[in-house]
């Protein structure tokens, strides 16, 4: 049985810096990164996060991070690098070849696995398997887990290709990190998985401080170690750090692009609890309508993507 409910945060964390709010925001200077990207430095040297073993960017992940960061990446050397790892190849060709894509004949190549479903799409999907396979535990204790992370960052990339201004795939990748300090933390620290249960069991206190209580640390700033560690944009590294601060949104010192995908994880989260038939958690019914009235999209709209996303919802496949 997966340990994990879909949605099993509750609650916002404390601000790490003095945040903005709505009438003061229009005077604020842009952030500085640096106490962010300290304290990050400083969590990961000191405390208990100083012994968890972080996963580290796998040499093949690099590669193709390398093809996408040249700017005009080459479909021929991502299928290469793909193709090296026999267990990677496989789970490309089962997605290409899965219901969300219907083709007439299936593809028999990476190489037409990567024509069906495009150089950067590939590297995301790829960014997944390497991730999930970097966890060394039970794959069946994470099976939900992984599930309803991919289904985030489905959920995503389809609110971002419907917001016209957001990257897709930074979104979907986006999206696959953002809860990733949990099973790190499972891994690696001794007694998380009864910090897990009482967090998920507790009603006076957010999910983030029953972490804290516990061990001085928690899943945000884990991931985000996590997703600096594989040199993942910063956009995304500061995003999984900050994705229980709501009140970024109202802060313009916070890069957009961090702003929009705090929101857009929320929403997708939603999305995501619908699906697999969730009650919706005390962070959407706290600050759900802060978060699409950030994105200036309605009720009607998000209905509508419960709809739109179900047959991919359905389609997941976690290789």
């Amino acid at each position: 049985m997966a340990v994990f409910p879909s949605l099993w945060v509750k609650g916002a964390r404390s601000a790490p810096y003095p945040l903005g709010n709505n009438a003061a925001a229009s005077h604020q200077k842009p952030m500085d990164i640096h106490p962010l990207n300290q304290e990050l430095d400083r969590a990961r040297d000191s405390g208990v996060v100083r012994d968890i073993v972080i996963p580290p960017c796998p040499e093949l992940l690099q590669r193709l991070r390398a093809q996408i960061d040249s700017g005009d990446p080459d479909p021929a050397a991502v299928a290469q690098i793909a193709s090296e790892d026999v267990a990677m190849a496989a789970a490309l060709l089962k997605v290409a070849n899965s219901s969300l894509y219907v083709r007439h004949d299936p593809c028999a190549s990476v190489g037409q696995a990567i024509a069906v479903l495009g150089v950067r799409p590939t590297v995301t999907l790829l960014t997944g398997f390497l991730l999930r396979n970097a966890i060394a535990l039970d794959p069946q204790v994470l099976e939900h887990f992984w599930e309803s992370s991919t289904r985030r960052a489905l959920a995503m990339g389809h609110i971002a290709r419907e917001l016209f201004d957001m990257d897709v795939e930074l979104a979907k990748t986006c999206g696959l990190f953002f809860h990733v300090g949990v099973p790190v933390m499972l891994q690696g620290v001794a007694g998380y998985r009864g910090t897990l249960i009482e967090a998920l069991a507790r009603q006076d206190r957010t999910f983030i401080e029953t972490e804290n209580a516990a061990h001085h640390t928690d899943h945000a700033v884990v991931g985000a170690i996590v997703a600096r560690t594989w040199k993942l944009p910063q956009a995304i590294v500061h995003a999984v750090r900050l994705h229980h601060d709501f009140a970024v949104l109202a802060d313009q010192r916070v890069a957009l692009t961090v702003r929009q995908l705090v929101a857009v994880a929320a929403i997708a989260d939603h999305l995501v609890a619908r699906h697999e038939g969730v009650e919706d958690q005390r962070e959407w019914l706290h600050h759900g309508d802060a978060c699409c009235a950030f994105l200036q999209i309605g009720p009607i709209e998000v209905e509508a993507w419960v709809d739109q996303l179900y047959p991919a919802f359905e389609s997941v496949v976690v290789a």
